[in-house]
């Protein structure tokens, strides 16, 4: 018995770190604001089009870029691991959000600002893609034998939707209430805490039968 419920709190921990705290719904739902916010309307502001317009039109130009990114991802998964890849790019994730906390809080010129502004929601949606967003999913229809596959599976859905809500309802409150910097701030610390448990408790699946795993 108490091996039994060993297993199932192992599986349940691997099913928490499937919640999206690194905050990516939220700079993805809200890019258009958060950019906005962050001044990058000065970027284009010589082509005459408005505030918002350039929100849109840089938050679009992401949604393009996360594109070849997710092709990228999908030859590395199979080269460095899954493991492996999620550890390589959060330290990444990391430094462009730490960039974007930065650029809220120094004013190092408007045209500055709006471009590290700019850059870091670029390279943190690219890289997201690459790793994060892609290999929770992999994962766990790797790591749970077949006589509980289906109800871990269900698990980690309602792990990632509540992750999903909690961070889509909370970002318009908290870019309220705390700013920019403090919104990336919670998403650095989301990122931090997400490396700590991959490092300790995922495992690498590449190349491995699923019935070794």
């Amino acid at each position: 018995m108490c091996m039994c419920w060993r297993t199932w709190l192992r599986r349940l921990l691997s099913a928490v770190r499937n919640i999206k705290i690194p905050g990516i719904n939220g700079v993805l739902y809200y890019s258009p604001q958060i950019l906005e916010k962050a001044g990058v309307s000065v970027l284009l502001s010589n082509m005459g089009i408005s505030s918002t317009s350039s929100s849109l039109l840089i938050s679009a130009l992401t949604t393009v870029f996360m594109l070849p990114c997710i092709a990228l991802a999908m030859n590395l998964m199979d080269i460095t691991g899954r493991r492996s890849l999620l550890l390589y790019t959060i330290p990444i994730l990391i430094l462009s959000l730490i960039a974007l906390v930065f650029s809220s809080v120094v004013n190092m010129g408007s045209v500055f600002n709006a471009t590290v502004s700019a850059t870091g929601v670029v390279v943190y949606t690219s890289i997201f893609v690459m790793a994060f967003g892609v290999i929770p999913n992999i994962l766990c229809s790797e790591i749970f034998p077949t006589r509980v596959h289906g109800l871990c599976i269900t698990i980690c859905s309602l792990a990632c939707w509540i992750g999903n809500i909690v961070v889509t309802y909370s970002t318009p409150l908290l870019l309220t209430s705390i700013g920019l910097a403090g919104l990336f701030g919670i998403y650095v610390i989301g990122c931090i805490i997400s490396w700590i448990f991959i490092f300790l408790k995922v495992p690498e699946t590449k190349g491995m039968p699923l019935e070794v795993i």
